[in-house]
């Protein structure tokens, strides 16, 4: 079961990844730095914008990517009942609605979106756990980046971090937890000896 969890997580971080860089590529003069992520899906109220086919491959995307973090964490979970478990199911749900609620939904898309980047840099620590070394520092590491730089953003949006941008800041969050996922997937598929 981890070999499957592994690919289904890695499938997930992958295809977040490339589905980002598809929507940036459809998207008319999109800026990384100006831009949130989820602009890609939609601008948030009161004058939300949506530009196609940008929008359909991001929240497409997105709800792919949180179905397939929920059954890696379902497939996981007989070998890990564990805390870890718990945060992975959490990231696939709050990417999962990151893809059904695009930014004009204003209660549920920032809901879902603090839920997948939280869950995800805890679930990134908690990792470090149950890997061994070199990766378990690794996992440290980029957790840890991106919950410090989702409270530098959230807390202190007008700090030192502010030349990045609020697209660049959120990258720094959300970037790490995608990296995190692929290496986590290769990891647990090299690791299942059954």
């Amino acid at each position: 079961m981890l070999k499957l969890s592994g690919l289904l997580f890695f499938l997930s971080g992958t295809t977040i990844f490339l589905g980002i860089l598809t929507a940036e590529i459809f998207y008319p003069n999109y800026s990384i730095s100006l831009n949130m992520i989820s602009s890609l899906g939609a601008t948030p109220p009161p004058d939300s914008v949506i530009k196609e086919p940008s929008a359909y491959i991001f929240d497409s995307v997105m709800a792919l990517a949180g179905v397939l973090t929920v059954a890696g964490a379902l497939f996981s979970r007989k070998t890990n009942k564990n805390l870890l478990t718990i945060f992975l199911l959490l990231l696939g749900i709050g990417t999962l609605g990151v893809g059904i609620f695009p930014a004009f939904h204003k209660i549920f898309h920032p809901i879902s979106a603090l839920t997948a980047f939280l869950s995800g840099g805890v679930a990134a620590i908690l990792s470090s756990k149950k890997t061994s070394s070199p990766f378990k520092y690794i996992a440290l590491i980029l957790g840890i980046i991106a919950l410090v730089f989702l409270v530098l953003g959230l807390f202190f949006p007008h700090s030192f971090i502010s030349t990045l941008g609020r697209g660049g800041v959120e990258r720094w969050v959300a970037y790490p937890i995608i990296i995190w996922m692929i290496g986590f997937g290769a990891y647990l598929m090299a690791q299942d000896k059954k």
